[in-house]
């Protein structure tokens, strides 16, 4: 009798605080997390984890410090940069005060959430499409009993929760968008 490995779990890490003001867009804009907190995740998460393990993380600086910092505490994982991973691209809005942006603009977003490209940046679809992707190879190790790992961003980590849960190639409406996320420098697991 051939017995078959346990299913793998998707861990999905959130970077830690970012330095960066309260109140600004940013997705893709790339900032460093403040290092405290980001070695403080760093060492929890090397002390959850289990053994064998693929890591992935998003290239922006506040997700690579992160795994970094896990590398050190965890030599025995091995890191993957994937652009899949990155957050969503808000294109002029990056670096703004999300109160100077134009309220119709906002509300053409939400009005068109899926498809819409604020600030000329990304759109929903093109992300849910992207992070689905990634989804489908990180799935294939779970199956294979392997656990992976994502150090990433609070959208890719919402893009999951939708695509877990809703209708195959179902797009969202602004309001059906998930609102819950890891806290910076905390996780979730899926089965």
């Amino acid at each position: 009798m051939t017995t078959q490995p346990s299913a793998g779990r998707l861990w999905l890490v959130r970077h830690a605080q970012p330095l960066i003001a309260p109140g600004i867009c940013y997705g893709a804009l790339d900032m460093p997390a403040d290092p405290a907190a980001t070695a403080r995740s760093a060492q929890r998460l090397a002390a959850a984890l289990p053994q064998r393990l693929s890591v992935w993380h998003s290239p922006l600086q506040r997700c690579e410090l992160l795994a970094h910092d896990l590398i050190g505490l965890r030599p025995d994982l091995a890191l993957k940069p994937a652009a899949e991973l990155v957050e969503f691209d808000f294109g002029r809005w990056e670096g703004r005060a999300w109160d100077d942006i134009a309220r119709t603009d906002i509300d053409a977003w939400t009005a068109d959430f899926a498809h819409y490209r604020p600030g000329g940046g990304d759109n929903l679809a093109a992300m849910l499409e992207r992070v689905s992707n990634a989804l489908g190879v990180a799935r294939q190790a779970c199956a294979q009993g392997t656990d992976v790992l994502w150090i990433t961003h609070a959208g890719v980590a919402r893009c999951v929760q939708w695509l877990l849960h809703a209708a195959p190639h179902a797009l969202p409406r602004a309001d059906q968008w998930p609102h819950s996320a890891p806290g910076y420098g905390e996780w979730v697991c899926f089965a």
